[in-house]
């Protein structure tokens, strides 16, 4: 489930991207995909980086890839290691929610993209996640869950504070909101709810096989109902 859309970045053949909080590579192994760039994902969880790397591995194998280079880092958002102006493109998607020090986060995120470059930002759209937290406490009280619900006019305000600017707004995985709805109804830390089961066995297959029907569909809902804002600014 890739939440960026890459159509919109201009991305040309040696550009450094950057995956902040990749998890297990969705996005690191979307943007490996363009041509010739070197992509580095970052994350804390070292399980999750463990699956990232079997991933792009597979890609490897698969010669599912632009042809450029990959790496992966352990790290902290809060003071990344990398330095100033060092990254032509930075994804930071479902980040955020998580951190209780987002303003920081920004201005280290913001310190590490070369003046006239893009960065790239989701979160949880506000209404569809207020949602989720009056359905269950345990959604966000979850060690590691999402500690902060963004207003989109907020986020967008803070990321200018932090020395860029918003240049296109989208929304995404509409179909996703309620499966996650109904996660938080039925208890989001059970594993035997069947109308959770077979939501979450709709969305894989919709995911792998990608059906022209569901694609037009949440499209059309995306700007209604979809899971996730996504901000795109420039460096000033």
């Amino acid at each position: 489930m890739v939440t960026v859309d890459f159509d919109r970045l201009d991305v040309k053949p040696g550009f450094k991207i950057l995956d902040i909080g990749c998890g297990s590579g969705r996005h690191t192994c979307a943007a490996y995909r363009c041509q010739n760039v070197i992509v580095i994902g970052v994350d804390l969880n070292f399980k999750e980086l463990i699956e990232a790397d079997d991933r792009l591995k597979l890609h490897d194998r698969l010669g599912e890839h632009g042809g450029g280079t990959w790496g992966l880092s352990a790290a902290d958002l809060t003071c990344l290691p990398f330095k100033d102006d060092y990254f032509d493109i930075v994804l930071c998607c479902e980040v955020l929610e998580h951190i209780t020090q987002s303003q920081v986060a920004l201005k280290e995120i913001v310190r590490i993209l070369k003046p006239g470059c893009d960065l790239v930002v989701s979160v949880p759209r506000s209404w569809p996640e207020r949602i989720c937290w009056s359905l269950s406490q345990d959604y966000h009280n979850t060690l590691g869950g999402h500690v902060r619900i963004f207003k989109q006019s907020d986020l967008i305000t803070a990321l200018e504070n932090s020395g860029v600017k918003k240049w296109a707004v989208h929304f995404a995985h509409s179909l996703h909101t309620p499966f996650w709805w109904l996660k938080c109804l039925m208890g989001p830390n059970r594993n035997d709810s069947t109308p959770v089961k077979l939501y979450h066995r709709f969305l894989t297959w919709e995911i792998m096989k990608q059906p022209q029907c569901t694609r037009v569909l949440e499209n059309l809902l995306n700007p209604i109902m979809g899971k996730s804002v996504v901000i795109y600014s420039r460096k000033d």
